[in-house]
């Protein structure tokens, strides 16, 4: 290995000799794995089995979009999206299907929220420690451009809905706009898209959840968390992050926690000529963030992305945490779907392994049960949102 890869592998390797003798057989091809990929530098072509999940003219809709999935404490997937009559902001529903056999077939459709003459946009999903899922999503019928501040009929609403039997039903829906949008400027407000988070690392926001948000108005769009610190019955707002010396608006976003308990958020740049995405630190539990930097690594087509922390480290088998992250790994269109890995916080990315060539756009990532990355998104110029399991030490051969 060492003659094939350099020093560095060789050195991972080592390490990962130890990890066996160790951990198991497991951690040892997860860490091969990732060496692999950071040394042998090059993109890869693979294509794992894939199933389709929403197909809209099977399912009833001219449109299906904006994935979100979250993998339930028994282990069933949660596939959520809107449901669209057209466009982004036309007569959209919030649906879901589930999977209780690890992706490999879906139930039929849930309508989990219609409104009658409303857009319903961006479902954003969380598991909580209690095993409880919240969704949360916004309500609006004028769209982002005619959105007004304040509270009234052509203002955006944040919603929440929650189920305590993974998925099956659901809690009926409930307003918590006060808490989460700035009223008095704030125009447009949308939650991811993708999933929530809850911090695990700092003892004084243990427990706390955070939903990533982006506001407007149109074309001055900033990113911020909602906060709850009460298992979702209230909520309050962090500040917005900072913009840097890097052009453009942080935008649709993300965030993953660090091991030192900050947070990272992930964002789409929108509304400049740079194809990187944005980053930036929180170290008070996304209350304040530090101004937001281009990450030169991961160029980007302006496209929503995700972000997972698959696990943490292991100091004592000396094996590093891994952060993972999904997007269309090509600076000019929304296809090459290519899963990075960081090993050291989000400091450095190995190069994209192309787990789908073609259409690839919006998507959504979960650890899974069987500890394999479930992953959903919009696929071949949005004809289906499908569903893929990526079995990382598997990748230890996709350089060959």
């Amino acid at each position: 290995a060492a003659e094939i890869h350099g020093d560095r592998f060789a050195r991972t390797f080592q390490i990962c000799e130890n990890s066996m003798r160790r951990t198991g057989l497991f951690l040892l091809l997860l860490s091969v794995a990732i060496a692999s990929s950071f040394a042998c530098g090059q993109e890869v072509a693979r294509s794992p089995e894939m199933v389709d999940v929403f197909v809209p003219e099977d399912d009833g809709y001219p449109a299906i979009r904006i994935p979100s999935l979250v993998a339930t404490a028994n282990g069933t997937l949660l596939a959520f999206a809107e449901g669209r009559q057209g466009g982004d902001h036309s007569a959209n529903e919030i649906i879901l299907k589930r999977s209780s056999d690890n992706g490999q077939s879906w139930s039929k459709l849930q309508r989990i929220h219609h409104v009658d003459g409303m857009a319903l946009n961006n479902p954003q999903a969380v598991v909580l420690d209690s095993g409880r899922v919240l969704l949360l999503y916004q309500q609006n019928r004028v769209g982002e451009r005619a959105a007004k501040p304040g509270l009234g009929p052509d203002a955006y609403t944040n919603w929440i809905q929650f189920s305590d039997d993974h998925g099956a039903t659901w809690s009926t829906p409930r307003d918590i706009t006060e808490g989460t949008k700035r009223t008095e400027t704030v125009t447009s407000v949308a939650s991811g898209p993708g999933i929530g988070i809850v911090l695990t690392r700092n003892e004084k926001v243990r427990g706390r959840i955070l939903m990533p948000f982006n506001q407007g108005p149109f074309g001055q769009w900033k990113v911020y968390a909602a906060i709850s610190d009460d298992q979702g019955q209230t909520w309050s707002m962090g500040e917005t992050a900072p913009e840097g010396d890097t052009p453009g608006f942080a935008n649709e976003v993300q965030f993953v926690e660090l091991e030192d308990g900050s947070v990272m958020l992930n964002a789409r740049n929108q509304g400049a000529d740079v194809r990187l995405r944005k980053m930036a630190i929180s170290r008070d539990g996304s209350e304040t963030w530090s101004p937001t930097v281009a990450v030169p690594e991961l160029v980007d087509p302006v496209c929503q992305a995700a972000i997972l922390r698959y696990s943490w480290p292991d100091h004592e088998n000396k094996t590093p945490g891994v952060i993972l992250f999904l997007n269309p790994a090509n600076p000019q269109s929304r296809t090459s779907g290519g899963l990075r890995f960081s090993l050291d916080d989000g400091q450095s990315w190995s190069q994209p392994e192309i787990l789908y060539a073609g259409g690839f756009a919006y998507s959504c990532m979960t650890r899974m049960q069987d500890d394999r990355v479930g992953i959903v998104f919009e696929k071949d110029g949005y004809k289906t949102i499908s569903f893929m399991a990526v079995d990382l030490p598997d990748l230890e051969n996709s350089g060959q």
